[in-house]
């Protein structure tokens, strides 16, 4: 008779399925042969040095709405010691926060595949047990997760709002300001521990005889080799930085930030044809508002003055020529303006030889910025004006009809729109 075969029995096959599921805490669940410490190394110290750029520029754009001037500027009332950094905002250059805010957003941009990558080479360590293995080991992870929690919310408010789709509860100003330093206690603690290691791996390699800690014990065979994975990640950074740095620019560029609302299309043309952030509809400024009917309003010590647009035009007129900068990033470039000097009308109120601040006050009865606070500085630099005209024109509705404000070096939400009153004296 021929022999029987024994076929192993369910019992019997359980040991060598259970053996072969693994899980992520188990080093051989991640195979990829692209992880090691020298490919984490590089795409560390370019993060090193975006995000350090990150949160200069950032800290820059949050002292440029002088938030410690009047509370209708200031987004983050219980501060407290971390608004020790705060100055002044200078007028000059004209173009500074066009170029500051415009870095901090093209950067954030650029580096998200860069930290996609990162978080990609080291996430076998985050499920690493046990979780704690001493008190140092456990401050460690808590750095961790305080860097990269606070990282992805950093990266995610950011670019929500660069779309205009802002869709966390509570304003943004707030929580992304909050959240930075969060971010930043990560941070600075990540960098302390693993930087001299980093330095030390891109110096020298893995010291022979020990192993790669970031390496997969049980790779899998390559089908990339890891300078071709920077590569790709250096290629992604590329195809985003060309596809939305144009919102700074006009021209060309500005027709291939496909991936940014102010990119993509041109406004028209005409001396009015530049980009706007609000729209006269949108804030709902109705003709009858800006009309035959407006006065601006402007008070001091010399009482409450009341001005026609006929009367502000019959005034000496002074011509300046600056952009429009607005904190998701996108800016213009330098549109001429015409109008009455803020330092004028403040002579005007009552303050002829050092003029203070001013609170302006919008037509515009709802939203953030419908009123704002310039510092005595921002007055006092001749550039800065109550526009009457741009380019030769006067102002169209969704630029501000009929008067509105220009500073040189301000965020585009300084500069108000359908101006009403300006109140002038120390804030």
């Amino acid at each position: 008779m021929p022999e029987r075969r024994r076929i192993p029995s369910l019992p019997d096959r359980l040991p060598d399925r259970l053996t072969a599921l693994r899980t992520p805490a188990d080093p051989g669940f991640w195979r990829s042969p692209v992880r090691g410490a020298r490919f984490t190394a590089v795409l560390g110290l370019v993060l090193l040095a975006g995000l350090t750029l990150l949160f200069v520029t950032g800290l820059l754009s949050y002292a440029a709405y002088n938030p410690d001037l009047d509370q209708v500027n200031d987004k983050t009332p219980d501060k407290g010691w971390l608004g020790f950094y705060l100055f002044a905002w200078p007028t000059g250059p004209h173009w500074l926060y066009r170029l500051t805010q415009g870095l901090h957003v093209t950067v954030g941009i650029v580096l998200v595949p860069v930290l996609l990558a990162k978080l990609w080479s080291v996430i076998p360590r985050l499920f690493a047990l046990p979780p704690a293995r001493s008190v140092g080991h456990a401050l460690e992870r808590i750095s961790l997760l305080l860097l990269v929690g606070g990282a992805l919310f950093e990266f995610l408010t950011g670019l929500l709002n660069i779309q205009l789709d802002y869709l966390f509860p509570g304003s943004f100003y707030t929580l992304h300001f909050y959240g930075a330093w969060v971010f930043l206690a990560g941070f600075v603690a990540h960098v302390a521990l693993k930087l001299p290691q980093a330095v030390r791996v891109l110096r020298s390699g893995i010291p022979r005889g020990e192993p790669d800690p970031l390496a997969a014990p049980d790779p899998l065979p390559a089908t990339l080799s890891r300078r071709g994975a920077l590569a790709m990640v250096g290629a992604g950074s590329l195809l985003l930085l060309v596809t939305s740095v144009g919102r700074s620019f006009d021209g060309p560029l500005r027709r291939i930030a496909l991936l940014t609302p102010r990119g993509g299309t041109e406004q028209g043309p005409g001396p009015n044809a530049f980009q706007v952030n609000k729209t006269a509809a949108a804030v709902r400024i109705a003709p009858a508002d800006t009309g035959e009917r407006w006065r601006l309003t402007v008070r001091g010590p010399a009482g409450e003055l009341r001005f026609s647009r006929a009367e502000l035009l019959a005034m000496e007129q002074h011509s300046a020529a600056l952009p429009i900068a607005c904190v998701e990033g996108w800016s213009t470039s330098d549109q001429l303006w015409r109008g009455v000097r803020l330092s004028d009308l403040a002579a005007l109120a009552g303050y002829p030889d050092s003029p203070p601040d001013v609170f302006v006050e919008s037509l515009q009865r709802s939203g953030s910025f419908r009123k704002a606070a310039l510092r005595d500085n921002q007055v006092r630099d001749g550039r800065s004006l109550l526009a009457l005209e741009v380019n030769g024109a006067p102002l169209s509705p969704d630029h501000g009809y009929p008067a509105r404000i220009i500073v040189p070096a301000a965020p585009g939400v300084l500069n108000t729109k359908w101006v009403e009153t300006l109140t002038f004296g120390e804030l």
